[in-house]
């Protein structure tokens, strides 16, 4: 029996024809009926919006939505065919269940777990999990981010230059040495095992990535396995830098 994190609700498969403006995908179900779904992904999604391609699409009963269906997976061939998830609102949830569940044992004991806890130095920022355990352990910031483009078994982030992305590492850095900061990057398709930043796409971020690592900040390059039946935790990738 399949050790299942999350399970999806009903799928319906179909071909991508079109995504366009960030938040639209226009996609021919099985019995040949074209519905525009909305796109949960406002990045360029490299890699993984090629027309033609297979997808799968939940549907939402809510009435007052103005699409009704929403685009979750998309099948890729990089490697092997492999389903990679798009929806960027389901890593948090993910992650959330399985801190719940201890399933990262790389990040100690903690007995309290709380979301989007205000923090930075300006306290305009949130950071997506804030862990605190007995007296006298340092609390664990730990920031989240979807992690979809490859090279080979390679999963980079990012896609694109991401000035909050950037933030984010800088922020982690002030926390340091007085509290521990993870940056667990969610590698959201099966077939990557290595982990680097994307230097190309961001050198910024790459150097602010290996600054940060040099001054404690940890990293965990968490793989996940896709599939239309729902989501399995992997392990950790080898990570590059």
């Amino acid at each position: 029996m399949m050790d299942w994190l999350y399970r999806y609700p009903t799928l319906y498969p179909g071909i991508l024809l079109k995504r366009y403006k960030r938040f639209f995908a226009d996609v021919q179900l099985l019995n040949g009926e074209i519905v525009t779904a909305h796109c949960p992904n406002t990045g360029p999604m490299t890699g993984v919006s090629t027309v033609g391609s297979a997808v799968q699409l939940s549907q939402s009963a809510n009435p007052k939505r103005k699409l009704a269906y929403t685009l979750e997976l998309i099948q890729v061939d990089d490697n092997y065919p492999t389903w990679v998830g798009v929806n960027t609102a389901l890593p948090n949830q993910i992650v959330k269940l399985a801190l719940a569940r201890y399933l990262f044992p790389e990040l100690g004991e903690y007995s309290h777990i709380k979301g989007e806890v205000v923090y930075g130095q300006d306290k305009k920022s949130r950071v997506d999990f804030f862990l605190t355990g007995s007296d006298g352990e340092r609390p664990i910031y730990l920031e989240v981010k979807n992690t979809t483009w490859c090279q080979g078994s390679l999963a980079i982030f990012p896609d694109t230059e991401t000035t909050r992305g950037q933030k984010h590492l800088r922020e982690l850095m002030a926390l340091l040495p007085q509290s521990r900061a993870v940056m667990l990057y969610f590698i959201n398709r099966g077939d990557c095992t290595e982990f680097a930043p994307g230097d190309t796409t961001d050198p910024i971020y790459g150097k602010l990535l290996r600054d940060a690592i040099a001054l404690g900040l940890e990293v965990l390059p968490c793989r996940f396995d896709i599939s239309p039946e729902g989501i399995r935790y992997l392990g950790l990738a080898k990570l590059k830098i």
